[in-house]
């Protein structure tokens, strides 16, 4: 709940139940499956864990894709191919 509140209701402002509903959703959705979690080894709750990058030659080949969530409260990133 501390985390709720602090990462998206202290940033945003609520117009209505509606936009409530909406962002709570949103939020849920981020924490549970992109969000990592220091005591499950960097996964989400809804994500395996990630595989390491054992190389440095694999390091030339990182691409990161950010994306917005809730008009750029959350941002997501993730590998690209």
């Amino acid at each position: 709940m501390q985390t709720c509140r602090h990462e998206l209701l202290d940033r945003t402002l609520i117009w209505n139940q509606a936009h409530l509903l909406h962002a709570l959703a949103e939020f849920e959705s981020f924490y549970n499956e992109h969000w990592p979690h220091r005591a499950l080894r960097s996964a989400a709750p809804l994500r395996p864990v990630p595989e390491p990058i054992s190389g440095p030659d694999r390091l030339d080949l990182l691409n990161v894709h950010r994306r917005n969530r809730l008009g750029g409260t959350l941002h997501e990133y993730a590998h690209t191919a």
